[in-house]
């Protein structure tokens, strides 16, 4: 279990993300979409197409975590208005 400090939010983007993409093309998403700083300590989680993959990324303080789960089924992603990712 990976300890997560109290304070930090939680971002979840709005439609599906190519999971081909690491922690620097997600994070520069986080930055131009979402106006959001990557290294800010939050968590923002990104999920493929068929909704089955998710992407977290994570700065932890002493350097940038990925984590990516395989969900044994898909999820229904919430239908948010503003601001979304291409």
């Amino acid at each position: 279990m990976i300890p997560i400090p109290s304070g930090v939010r939680v971002w979840l983007a709005t439609g599906h993300a190519d999971m081909r993409k690491g922690f620097a093309s997600l994070s520069l998403q986080v930055q131009e979409v979402l106006r959001r700083d990557p290294l800010s300590g939050h968590l923002f989680c990104f999920r493929g197409r068929r909704g089955d993959l998710m992407k977290v990324i994570w700065h932890a303080g002493q350097g940038a975590c990925l984590f990516t789960k395989q969900l044994e089924r898909a999820l229904d992603h919430p239908q948010v208005s503003e601001p979304h990712l291409p």
